[in-house]
């Protein structure tokens, strides 16, 4: 998505709130769970969860029954990823998943440390949990397409990616010595078609991105290789003994909650499939964007076409909704992140996500206030650019 600004001025003063938009904050969903009332509601009493174990039969000794069969139904209600013969392994969101990932793949090490590579543009995250805590084990060594060097790899695949939306595959292949990490955290109906269930060796998935609940920090991993699995746990048990109990139990009922709303359990208002209701939100915001941009047709040819795919859980053909809007500025604007910060959009410039700082990127996941201001800004913006 281009924005030209040759000719841009300060931005619509219609309000001095400054607008920040560079997380995927996912506070658009906050509707929807205040109308679905005590079917998202969990009591907790003081005597309740307090031991450190869940379930000592299951590797994952620190995973509720409750919250590994609610995902086990959820993938099965979606069809987006395979979970039989896998081992499901609970974090403290997906960053910690994937922080003992990298642990898993490179224990006990080599004489060298791993590179860990991903495509640009790719997750700003990722290099900066790599290179955190200077590991022997791992290093950054950046854009997968670029990647040249011998020895042992891991590739981070995210798809639908963050930020541009793109669906992926793994681009470097050398045998053996590959391990793939998916991340699958925006492969969920809301954001794009559901063309059949993944089944990679290592999937990660977020309840943030999945029902919005990003407060609660669960996400969990779909493994196939148990020693992986095993090595996830050891890390996850060092570093935070577990996962919490509270949010567990929140994620189970709130995962069922979504279950029962696509199976038409307990109710039949067609409302409260919370995929549909998702979907119908994004649909809108990203027709508001397009329109906000209708004034620079000439650069219209430059977004990103996804193509239309039928989504096996909708049954229709529909298009990629991505939850960011991946702006780039032209006209001389070099650093497309100040450009829009010195308006009043705080975004996430390109140069983190490894790419050019003509680029920004936009979170469309926003209260529906803040965004209908954002769309605002940007007709402003595009209005200006075309002297109009």
């Amino acid at each position: 998505m281009v924005i030209c600004a040759e000719k841009a001025t300060p931005a619509d003063r219609s309000s001095d709130r400054v607008l920040a938009l560079s997380t995927g904050d996912p506070t658009m969903f906050e509707p929807y769970w205040r109308k679905m009332g005590d079917k998202g509601k969990v009591v907790i009493r003081g005597g309740d969860l307090m031991s450190y174990f869940s379930d000592m039969k299951n590797e994952c000794w620190f995973l509720e029954p409750e919250l590994r069969d609610a995902i086990r139904r959820l993938h099965r209600v979606v069809g987006n990823a395979v979970t039989d013969d896998r081992h499901v392994v609970a974090g403290t969101g997906s960053t910690q998943l994937f922080q003992a990932l990298l642990y898993a793949l490179t224990t006990p090490g080599g004489a060298e440390p791993v590179s860990v590579v991903s495509s640009a543009p790719y997750y700003s995250s990722y290099p900066e949990v790599v290179e955190l805590l200077r590991s022997e084990l791992y290093k950054w060594a950046g854009d997968a397409n670029t990647f040249d060097k011998d020895g042992p790899y891991i590739e981070v695949v995210c798809s639908p990616n963050n930020p541009d939306g793109a669906v992926r595959q793994a681009v470097v292949n050398r045998g053996d010595q590959r391990q793939v990490i998916y991340d699958l955290a925006y492969y969920w109906p809301q954001y794009t078609a559901i063309t059949g269930p993944a089944d990679h060796d290592i999937m990660l998935f977020t309840s943030s991105k999945c029902t919005g609940h990003a407060g609660s920090r669960v996400g969990w991993a779909i493994v196939k290789d148990k020693d992986v699995a095993k090595k996830m746990i050891e890390y996850i048990t060092i570093s935070s003994i577990g996962v919490s109990k509270e949010s567990q139990v929140r994620a189970a009922k709130i995962i069922g909650a979504v279950c029962d709303g696509c199976q038409g359990v307990g109710s039949d208002v067609e409302s409260d499939n919370f995929f549909e209701y998702a979907r119908d939100i994004m649909s809108k915001r990203w027709q508001k964007v397009r329109q906000a941009l209708d004034h620079q047709n000439e650069y219209l040819n430059n977004l990103i076409k996804y193509p239309r795919q039928r989504c096996l859980f909708t049954g229709e053909f529909t298009e990629s909704l991505p939850a960011y809007a991946w702006l780039k500025c032209k006209g001389g604007i070099e650093d497309c992140e100040e450009f829009f910060s010195g308006r009043g959009i705080v975004g996430k410039g390109g140069k983190r996500f490894g790419a050019d700082p003509k680029f920004n990127r936009i979170s469309l996941l926003c209260r529906e206030e803040d965004f209908n201001l954002f769309v605002e800004r940007l007709g402003a913006i595009a209005r200006i650019s075309n002297g109009l």
